[in-house]
């Protein structure tokens, strides 16, 4: 889990840390020329004497710009909530110190609030707007020609909101993290907010003792550290200086007779009509400003730039670096030079080549009575003019499939489905999933795919943050949506009875839509509205939803088919979830082996050949987990299976690399079919191609006599050259592992893979940083993987950014090292992970053994010796110790890409002594 990175200033710790005039208690990371006070005329309601003047303490960086010479782009005016106060935006007054993006950053303590002066008035929410509004005044930041820019947390995006709204113009942008601006009164609000207003609890949890300040701080993952804590308790030591904390709880405005409440609904009416630029930044653990207020102002402010951060709670700004993204953001939206989203336009106006929808092979075979998707599994024969007598569970021609199509649309439409609405397709691959999918995309809905693979966390964390509109699953998924909250009008695959369509509130089910008549009068979405969001596997932390546009969607399907060949009249075996819905774009006949589609290692041989079988399939595409099963079982195909095997042309397989070993005993089970192993992820499939002789070939290439490895080659998998249309390069690692700006296809240069094509993702959904660092190159996106390109021009992964290890003796890549292992007899998958402080890692080898080893610990002497010597001689590593595992623990989507996170923390702890678990 990602921690929050220090702060930017000296911490100040122990008995030289940093003390304010008005405390003793040290402060970390606050930079005493930042503190200051001002006395301000207030014109608030609440004022029995209009005018009284008021003390204010702020931080404030102004004098530290000024120190160092730097005049400010403008100035973030930092808002805090109940119970905190300016300290809260250290980090970012630091950050703001930038020569290359410097910015005022004015981070003020409310009214009885912080340091600021203790009124004994109780202030609501249209004083503390008429407050804000006086201290800016007094400050000159109503200069027009001054922009500024909000930032607030908690109720502070409430008051921050109405100056803005009274200052349009000065105000440019508007930064919000866990707060919310309005509140639905058909649900009650947060259950911490109802004890605290409770009459028997309000006086004591708030004011009379800090529990309600201790619960806030705990709302912090990680936990905040004890002298930081101590700061954020400093102004609140008695119960005469928390009397604020009681007022704030108590002008919560959600009843409609609430003093504050029409106050409150007019700023969140202003909201709506704000045009300024926007970062939402979201703790989603929050308990209390959970994510429906999200999204209801992602409803208010659509063009706001999103980023959610998964597994922090209230305190954002101390569980997240959110200091280097709100100054990214401020850079890019307020710097010289073009916007990311200005050059993002660029980009999408200069894609290449025409667009031709996603699903113009359907329009165009309409009348075609031959298979276009074909389910298996055991029941009844397929019909059909290419049918065999392998068993099928449901088949559709293209003309059943067209029409389909039509009258899922004509009934998606008639219910209130809408352009833009998100759809998320709980359905298994096959031709009920197909249909559907081409039907939500004919009408403009963006489809949600996220597959059950993920787990029931990472499935629930993934559709809350896609937050789609509308859900259609079998009764599984519907009973699972029920239990885990997942969003959306509920739409079953089948009828139910009333009493089931009640329970899981079911408001359509898909045979009523296909009794629509078809409505040749739908609108085409254009070809950059969005169409789909896809999720990666969750391999190297929560799976991320990828956002296509139709144009980029169309761009892989000619990607594919260009590449491969693929047309009318190919039978494509799909294994590969993806594919299953490409299949019918590309013209081809797909059928869904019996199997979970979602659990790749379910797929044996027999599975296998009888879906070739039932279309007579000249293609395949499968993952490095199926192929492993597929190989596992080979022993129970009969002579027809292998018959069917054998008329395979072309086999496909990506998801992670496959060692040549496995692709040339498969090769046995295909001996017809050029065996592909394309290299791409879910934010672009594919970018590079390479067949088994390429691999042969590479490794020859990369060897002089004596078996000596040739610079610029080997290190790694060879994942082969660009697909039509893509281009590669890498940005070279620094000796700490982190890569550069510069983009090379030097030989033999390890870096992070860069790569740009007319099918790579348009952006990361409701993830802004990770977006903007994924494409800090403008027009490129950055991998995360590491490799190299050889003097041939091909490319070789090396393995994860995130796995480097960063040694005394330099930066060293895990792949090859795996490989090597890998030879050994006896040894099954391995991964190679670093222990230890970066800069000073050493690499271990974890090994699966065949047969599995009966408890986790270290190899035996012998086993140690030989990996050790393999990985030695191939690649030059020494390893410093060798461990066994039963099983690895993977990413449960793909059953192939090992939690190599996981496995580093469990190897250091299984090498610190003690009783070693499984991880």
């Amino acid at each position: 889990m990602a921690r929050r990175r220090p702060s930017t200033t000296p911490q100040h710790e122990g008995p030289d840390a940093a003390r304010l005039p008005m405390t003793e208690v040290p402060l970390p990371g606050v930079d005493p020329v930042w503190s200051r006070t001002v006395t301000v005329a207030s014109t608030a309601p609440v004022e029995p004497v209009p005018g009284r003047r008021r003390r204010w303490h702020l931080l404030d960086n102004a004098a530290s710009l000024e120190a160092a010479g730097l005049s400010p782009r403008g100035t973030v005016l930092a808002v805090h909530g109940n119970p905190t106060w300016s300290y809260l935006w250290r980090d970012v007054l630091a950050a703001g110190v930038d020569p290359a993006n410097p910015w005022r950053v004015v981070a003020v303590d409310q009214l009885d609030m912080g340091f600021s002066e203790r009124t004994g008035l109780f202030r609501r929410l249209d004083d503390r707007v008429r407050d804000l509004a006086d201290l800016t005044a007094e400050l000159g930041l109503d200069d027009a020609t001054t922009p500024v820019v909000t930032l607030a947390h908690d109720w502070g995006g409430l008051i921050s909101s109405g100056w803005a709204l009274e200052h349009p113009d000065v105000h440019r942008g508007v930064v919000l993290t866990n707060t919310a601006v309005h509140h639905d009164g058909a649900e009650e609000i947060p259950a911490s907010l109802r004890l605290a207003l409770a009459p028997a609890a309000h006086g004591l949890l708030t004011e009379r003792t800090t529990a309600f300040l201790d619960v806030a701080l705990a709302l912090a993952n990680p936990s905040l550290p004890a002298d930081v804590r101590a700061a954020y308790r400093a102004p609140y030591a008695t119960r005469a200086r928390r009397e604020a904390i009681r007022h704030f709880v108590a002008d919560i405005p959600v009843p409609a007779d609430h003093p504050s409440h029409a106050r409150f609904e007019q700023i969140a009416a202003g909201v709506a009509g704000m045009d300024v630029p926007a970062l939402l930044l979201w703790g989603i653990g929050d308990p209390v400003f959970q994510e429906r207020y999200l999204q209801d102002l992602m409803r208010r402010l659509p063009h706001a730039d999103v980023h959610r951060y998964e597994g922090a709670q209230h305190l954002l700004p101390e569980a997240r670096d959110i200091a280097g993204p709100v100054m990214a953001w401020l850079a890019d939206r307020f710097g010289p030079g073009p916007t990311r989203r200005e050059l993002h336009v660029q980009r999408r106006a200069t894609a290449r080549g025409a667009h031709v929808p996603f699903h113009a092979e359907l329009e165009q075979r309409r009348a075609d009575l031959g298979l276009a998707v074909v389910d298996m599994a055991p029941g009844a024969e397929a019909t059909g003019p290419r049918a065999t007598t392998a068993p099928v569970r449901a088949s559709l021609s293209w003309a059943e499939l067209a029409d389909r199509v039509d009258r899922l649309a004509a009934g998606l439409t008639g219910i209130g489905v809408r352009p833009g609405d998100r759809v998320n397709l709980m359905v298994p691959p096959g031709s009920d999933l197909t249909a559907l999918l081409y039907a939500c995309l004919r009408v403009g809905a963006v489809v949600v795919v996220a597959d059950t693979g993920l787990g029931p966390k990472g499935l629930t964390r993934a559709l809350k943050g896609a937050g789609p509109d509308w859900l259609v699953g079998i009764r599984k998924a519907l009973v699972a949506g029920r239990a885990l909250g997942w969003p959306g009008t509920r739409i079953s695959l089948e009828r139910l009875d009333p009493v089931s369509r009640r329970v899981l509130g079911v408001a359509h089910d898909v045979p009523g839509l296909l009794e629509s008549a078809p409505r040749p009068d739908l609108p085409a979405p254009g070809p950059e509205a969005d169409a789909v969001v896809l999720f990666t596997s969750g391999s190297t932390g929560p799976a991320k939803g990828v956002v296509y546009t139709h144009r980029q969607l169309s761009a892989m399907r000619d990607a594919v088919r260009g590449t491969y060949g693929l047309s009318a009249g190919t039978g494509l075996v799909a294994g590969f979830a993806p594919f299953a819905l490409l299949g019918p774009a590309m013209g081809t006949t797909s059928v869904t082996p019996d199997m979970d589609v979602t659990a790749p290692k379910t797929l044996t041989a027999r599975a296998l050949a009888d879906a070739a079988s039932a279309i007579r399939a000249t293609a395949v595409f499968l993952s490095p987990a199926a192929i492993t099963n597929v190989l596992a079982t080979a022993h129970e195909l009969d002579e027809g299976q292998r018959l069917a095997l054998g008329r395979v042309e072309l086999v496909l397989s990506a998801g992670a690399p496959l060692p040549e070993a496995l692709l040339e005993r498969f090769q046995e089970l295909v001996p017809a079919a050029t065996l592909h192993t394309p290299y791409g992820m879910t934010e672009g499939l594919p970018l590079t191609d390479v067949t088994l002789g390429t691999i042969r070939q590479a490794r020859r290439d990369g060897t002089v006599a004596g078996g000596s490895p040739v610079a610029g080659a080997g290190n790694g998998v060879c994942v082969g050259t660009a697909v039509h249309g893509a281009e590669l390069g890498v940005t070279a690692l620094g000796p700490d592992g982190v890569p550069g700006d510069e983009i090379t296809t030097a030989a033999g240069t390890t870096g992070e893979i860069v790569a740009r094509a007319p099918h790579v993702k348009d952006r990361y959904d409701r993830l802004w940083a990770t977006e903007h660092r994924s494409t800090q190159l403008p027009g490129w996106h950055r991998t995360g993987d590491v490799g190299h390109v050889d003097a041939a021009g091909r490319l070789w992964v090396e393995g994860r950014l995130a796995h480097v290890i960063v040694t005394a003796g330099g930066v060293r890549t895990p792949v090859a090292a795996e490989h090597a292992a890998q030879t050994v007899p006896g040894v099954g998958r391995v991964a190679v992970v670093g222990v230890g402080p970066a800069g000073a890692q050493v690499p271990v080898a974890v090994a699966e053994t065949v047969p599995p080893a009966p408890r986790p610990g270290p190899a035996d002497p012998l086993l140690t010796g030989a990996v050790r010597e393999a990985v030695r001689e191939a690649t030059g590593m020494d390893l410093a110790a060798v461990l066994v595992l039963p099983e690895h623990p993977t990413d449960i989507r793909h059953n192939s890409k090992i939690d190599r996170a996981l496995l580093a923390g469990w190897a250091d702890a299984a090498l610190a002594g003690g009783r070693i678990r499984n991880p």
